[in-house]
């Protein structure tokens, strides 16, 4: 069905109808609603292998930048109908059931984007398996705003990454930290691959001591990166690959070769305006489920570090 008018204009055929399409979503820089479904239709390709089958918690902003967000777990109404979902027992011991949106198909992602679902944010294990995650996720997160810090964190991770003959491929976070992932093969359950990511940031940490902290109290972090494990938790969730972030700029998280890892780099370059642009060049990810490693031999060798 075609979209409704933007600027007076008609927009290309989208597969949902868009409510509001020039609602203002980012006011400084005039982006509104129909600019982040067109963002999102555009790069679904690229997004789609990270949101395949996987369960998505929501965080829905339907203001844009101006008013309040909140996080939704249960499926929305008014989403396509057949718009898949799976069900899982919540872990509070009530005994209730959350069905949870799986990810995968256009229409979907344009739904809840049309929702006010501005991020992606998706688990790391597939719907079909909820509790064997396909990778690891480190969650750097500096405590001042200087990205710089962020950008020696992850350079360190990789450092130890790579004592455990382990692959990591590195994205911006949208914001100001930098997210890990290690694609691993299907196999360990999420306590296992919790226990294995918490053991390895404390051996960097230890190792950084005066630049890293692993302290779960913002308070006892001072002007340290907090290494976070505990995305890899079983339910826990990360902002997915190309995901756009509720930030000023529209500034979407975006993945990088090492390469490109550098204390200059601005994170809010890459956003839903320049991104076109950016998708001309390699893919920096493109072999990342092909590079699927082992975490036995890692489990190990962590103690080691």
């Amino acid at each position: 069905m075609k979209s409704a008018s933007k600027n007076g204009q008609r927009t290309k055929t989208l597969p949902i109808k868009v409510s509001n399409p020039d609602k203002v979503f980012w006011p400084e820089e005039g982006y509104t609603k129909l600019d982040l479904i067109e963002y999102y239709e555009m790069v679904f390709p690229f997004l789609a292998p990270y949101v395949k089958d996987r369960m998505l918690s929501l965080e829905r902003c339907p203001d844009g930048m101006l008013g309040e967000c909140f996080y939704q777990k249960e499926m929305p109404k008014g989403m396509p109908p057949g718009t898949p979902g799976k069900r899982i027992k919540r872990s509070d011991g009530s005994g209730k059931i959350t069905n949870y949106v799986v990810g995968g198909s256009l229409a979907t992602q344009l739904a809840l984007a049309n929702l006010g679902s501005i991020a992606v944010h998706i688990m790391g294990s597939r719907a079909s398996s909820p509790r064997q995650p396909d990778w690891v996720c480190f969650d750097l997160d500096p405590q001042s705003e200087k990205f710089s810090d962020a950008v020696r964190a992850a350079l360190y991770v990789k450092e130890g990454l790579e004592s455990l003959d382990l692959v990591g491929f590195v994205k911006t976070s949208g914001s100001r930290g930098i997210h890990v992932f290690v694609p691993i093969r299907v196999g360990p359950d999420a306590d296992e691959v919790l226990r294995f990511a918490q053991e390895f940031v404390a051996r960097v940490a230890g190792a950084h001591s005066k630049e890293l902290t692993v302290e779960h109290s913002i308070a006892a972090r001072g002007d340290k990166v907090y290494l976070d494990p505990f995305r890899n938790g079983f339910g826990q969730t990360v902002v997915a690959p190309y995901s756009v972030r509720r930030r000023p700029k529209a500034p979407v998280s975006t993945p990088l070769d090492w390469a490109e890892l550098k204390a200059t780099l601005d994170p809010s370059s890459f956003n839903i305006r320049t991104f076109a642009e950016r998708l001309k060049g390699k893919d920096p990810w493109k072999e990342f489920f092909k590079s699927r490693q082992s975490l036995k031999d890692a489990f190990r060798s962590v103690k080691a570090l």
